[in-house]
């Protein structure tokens, strides 16, 4: 299969270097400074697993997609919206699309029994820009459970995880998922096809939306946010909010919530990618999670008062940086 990557940062170059070296023929799409780097150098993962080094074909076109059978779609859900006409107008015929956004992806509600009829998210495609411009037929949902970070332009670290869950937004067990999986898989990498990629969705969101915009608001490590008694009760009280969001759409998380919590923490002294993004003056996942679960909740009837408070917060800290960014994240 030809993969290419579209937003090869931290997570898709990382995908990419390891689709590489497992033997498949990758293109990266990416800017920059990263991607000049890459282009002189390669891509250069430092990784616990084990170091190395790949040399791909690096590009800035967004047309390069039109030639790939699949299309690792890694950038940040919201810049989406605004490169969808672009991006859909570019796929081939039969590329798929594998979509590894944050939060609730766009397609979620376009996909049968994810939601209720009528259902739609302005807080991820405004104005159904992806929807119309995506067919959610070509979409392979993705889940991600991997930790990287790009340390200087080309250099990718990565921390810890190797998962990336794919499945059919509609529950069915393709072909197309399973040559994706072997892919991943000779190039080091775990990605499990699951027949219910919701409940997936959903046990990472819970978390996401809980110790991202904490740690923004707080410059807190995963680690330090479980250090006191009361922001460890303030984080519970997020994520039962998103577990009964969860409930409203009939997903039943297969953890408990004081489980989620221990997994957060233990991940350690590392920076939640919104604390990241936070500290390299780039726009904050707000809409994707903490916006997305709001708007469930508000059109679900279920109430959500803690995590209101946390989005409200987040779009502040958002806006006051960076004022073009008030209506970006709501």
């Amino acid at each position: 299969m030809r993969f290419v990557v579209l937003g090869a940062g931290a997570i898709g170059a990382y995908v990419g270097a390891a689709l590489v070296r497992g033997g498949a023929d990758v293109t990266l799409i990416a800017r920059g400074p990263h991607l000049r780097a890459m282009q002189e150098h390669g891509v250069q993962v430092r990784s616990p697993r084990g170091d190395f080094d790949v040399h791909p074909p690096v590009t800035e076109a967004i047309e390069a997609i039109g030639d790939a059978d699949v299309v690792f779609l890694a950038l940040k859900a919201h810049s989406l919206p605004a490169l969808a006409e672009r991006i859909g107008g570019a796929l081939g015929r039969d590329t798929a699309v594998v979509a590894a956004q944050n939060g609730i992806p766009w397609w979620y509600t376009h996909a049968a029994g994810n939601a209720p009829a009528g259902v739609r998210l302005e807080s991820v495609d405004p104005g159904g820009r992806l929807a119309n411009a995506i067919d959610v037929s070509r979409v392979v949902g993705c889940v991600v459970y991997c930790s990287t970070e790009v340390v200087e332009p080309g250099v990718i670290r990565h921390i810890e995880g190797t998962r990336f869950a794919i499945g059919e937004p509609d529950g069915t067990r393709s072909e197309r998922c399973r040559q994706i999986s072997e892919a991943f898989a000779a190039g080091g990498l775990r990605a499990p096809v699951d027949a219910d990629l919701r409940t997936q969705i959903w046990l990472k969101l819970i978390g996401n939306v809980a110790f991202n915009p904490a740690s923004a608001l707080t410059g807190a490590t995963l680690a330090q946010l479980g250090s006191t008694a009361e922001m460890v009760a303030a984080l519970r009280a997020v994520l039962e909010e998103g577990a009964a969001v969860a409930a409203a759409l009939g997903v039943e998380l297969p953890v408990s919530i004081d489980r989620r919590l221990e997994a957060g923490f233990a991940v350690g002294d590392h920076k939640t990618s919104m604390l990241q993004d936070l500290e390299a003056g780039r726009q904050l996942e707000v809409g994707c999670l903490t916006g997305a679960v709001v708007e469930l909740a508000e059109q679900l009837g279920v109430p959500v008062p803690a995590m209101r408070v946390l989005d409200a917060c987040t779009k502040l800290l958002d806006a006051r940086r960076v004022p073009e960014h008030v209506g970006a994240a709501a």
